[in-house]
């Protein structure tokens, strides 16, 4: 695509909005959009440089040589990363930015530091030091650096899976079958999925493969009675719902109203009428407490810093600290154990995180097991292959974009005894 002075423009007015990182980037895309009106060939370069920049941004600063202007940025990103050599640019630039943008073109990760190369902060670096090697880092944070796949799970109250591949080959659309869930379909190209039938209809939604796995994880049954502890809008809420065949009864709990009301044109979608939304004020709240040893299986998704879908949202590796993960691991450690009392004696809780942090999971997991006798691990290994899932894993369920092609997900399954 031609890079304009237009099209330069607007990717620089929409870094001066994002790179204060005040807000998600991609919220803060949202509403950027919305303001500009402009047509689907300046969206998509907008935001593939906006999001580039961001998978980049530690090399890129190194690039601009201290002076890291959200214009020297976007330029740096479209010659290096972006497939636009120095000749296509040319038109656009302004007098002596050629010689520079040459040497900018020319800086490489290698030989930099290991923050910069794993594109990853420091403060990080240091915090994964006290569990992954120096090569595992770098591993992980080269792999986080490329782009996530679109992967949608099927909605089996409504269609089967070979069905819907079928449809969507049909429409010349790339799409394969997740290696390991047996739900999953895998898009190479990202597409307005929102607009085909297949989702209009609730057939399809829109689910990482590694999700999906927390739902066979926490196996319910038809008749059970479920909690889905931090619904949200309710992705996972809506996949149990289909593994339960919509019968038994399912309750969405969250504390945030406006996340619940997502649920509902989902739901409607979806067939699903097992599933009660429950909007809560806190984890103690009293309609939790009602509730208290009633439950079978109760699925925790809890907050957390989102360091495990960095190829989705590489805004969060400079708007988490060290301060907001210690926030976060106290929410962890009072949302787990407030949880694990609505379990029945023989009951099921997963507690999962998109965090690749240790103090965010096992050490929450380690914690609350330490102080509550009544409950066990149980193997997540042994639990996939009961449920004839393909996945070598131990005690937790450990997922890596580089070795799983998935987000970074962990989860624990324990048992009330």
């Amino acid at each position: 695509m031609l890079i304009t002075e237009y099209r330069l423009d607007l990717v620089i007015l929409a870094l001066r909005t994002i790179l204060p990182l005040e807000h998600p980037a991609d919220t803060t895309l949202r509403y950027f959009f919305k303001n500009e009106r402009i047509g689907s060939n300046e969206r998509a370069i907008v935001a593939e440089t906006s999001f580039g920049v961001l998978r980049h941004r530690l090399l890129l600063e190194v690039a601009c040589d201290g002076k890291a202007t959200p214009r020297r940025m976007a330029l740096a990103y479209l010659v290096k990363f972006g497939g636009y050599n120095l000749r296509e640019i040319q038109p656009v630039l302004k007098r002596d930015e050629a010689e520079w943008l040459a040497t900018a073109k020319g800086v490489q990760y290698e030989g930099q530091s290991l923050s910069v190369q794993a594109e990853l902060p420091e403060w990080l670096i240091e915090k994964m030091r006290a569990s992954y090697s120096d090569e595992e880092i770098l591993t992980l944070g080269q792999a986080m650096q490329q782009g996530a796949p679109l992967d949608i799970r099927v909605n089996t109250l409504l269609a089967k899976r070979e069905d819907v591949l079928q449809k969507l080959q049909e429409q010349n659309i790339d799409a394969t079958v997740t290696p390991y869930s047996p739900i999953g379909i895998r898009l190479k190209e990202k597409i307005p999925l929102n607009k085909d039938a297949l989702f209009t209809e609730g057939k399809v939604e829109v689910q990482d493969e590694g999700s999906q796995l927390l739902g066979f994880l926490l196996a319910p049954k038809r008749n059970d009675m479920v909690v889905d502890f931090c619904a949200g809008a309710g992705g996972k809420t809506l996949m149990l719902s289909a593994l339960m065949n919509s019968q038994g009864r399912l309750y969405a709990m969250d504390v945030s109203e406006k996340r619940l009301a997502n649920l509902k044109p989902r739901l409607k979608r979806s067939g699903a009428s097992n599933i009660q939304p429950m909007l809560i004020a806190h984890e103690n709240d009293l309609k939790v407490k009602r509730l208290s040893g009633k439950i079978d299986r109760v699925l925790v998704d809890a907050p957390c810093s989102g360091l495990g879908t960095l190829r989705r949202n590489p805004d969060l590796k400079f708007r988490q600290s060290p301060r907001s993960i210690e926030e976060l691991n106290q929410k962890q450690t009072a949302i787990l154990a407030s949880a694990s009392r609505l379990l029945k004696k023989g009951g099921r809780l997963v507690y999962a995180t998109c965090s690749i942090l240790p103090e965010e999971n096992q050490h929450i997991v380690q914690a609350f097991l330490a102080g509550h006798p009544d409950f066990v691990l149980l193997p997540a290994g042994e639990i996939l292959q009961q449920q004839k899932i393909p996945l070598e894993m131990g005690d937790y369920l450990e997922l890596r974009p580089n070795l799983h092609a998935t987000d970074g997900f962990f989860a624990a399954v324990l048992e009330r005894i």
